[in-house]
């Protein structure tokens, strides 16, 4: 695959349709749907919604890292965002769905109101890159879009956008330093990069991604 350009409208509206597709995931889960298995081996699905709806809040200290340069880091230790994973079995079905929401929204009125010049100014990501503020929005697409099907309530990569799966592959691949790719659909060839569930045959092993 080549370089796939991806702007901030695309990165903003592909963080809006994973939203929509990790509230839709959960809407009709009980305590006992939630208290399942994800697709993510030892993580049970509040677990996932608990890391899902601590990254938001995570990312809305970098939102206001960018907007008024005061420097607030994503978490303040790996044990913080450790703990916001762990505290997830603890919490209703009610308690996950409305942390979901409200943290999602939350960050959503965030980014709206950075101005142009807001958007250029530089954060540090949980990994330690110095990045621009116009790349949070990709950084919360990646979360949502790919853990919506980790949920494992019907989501699939297909039913991704096109246009993210095609900029998360080109993302993975070099990441991952890989020369070639498997032929096939770009929803499978996406998920195989990211160590999810796929159709390819004969595709090697590559371990998860995110």
């Amino acid at each position: 695959m080549t370089d796939t350009a991806r702007t901030l409208a695309d990165a903003r509206a592909w963080a809006r349709t994973g939203t929509e597709l990790v509230l839709a995931a959960v809407a009709d889960l009980d305590d006992a749907g939630f208290s399942a298995d994800s697709a993510l081996p030892g993580w049970t699905r509040k677990h996932l919604a608990a890391h899902i709806a601590a990254n938001a809040d995570a990312l809305c200290n970098l939102v206001h890292w960018a907007a008024t340069g005061e420097q607030t880091p994503m978490y303040a230790s790996a044990e913080e965002r450790a703990a916001g994973i762990a505290k997830g079995p603890a919490l209703s079905a009610d308690r996950l769905r409305s942390w979901l929401t409200v943290s999602a929204h939350r960050l959503a009125d965030g980014l709206d109101r950075l101005t142009d010049e807001q958007w250029q100014h530089r954060v540090v990501t949980a990994q330690g890159r110095t990045v621009p503020a116009t790349e949070l929005p990709w950084m919360r697409s990646r979360e949502v879009c790919v853990h919506a099907v980790d949920f494992a309530t019907g989501t699939a990569f297909a039913d991704l956008p096109d246009g993210f799966l095609a900029a998360l592959a080109d993302e993975i691949q070099g990441k991952r330093g890989l020369a070639g790719l498997p032929g096939g659909p770009l929803p499978q060839v996406t998920a195989w990069l990211a160590g999810r569930p796929h159709s390819l045959a004969g595709a090697p092993e590559l371990g998860p991604w995110l």
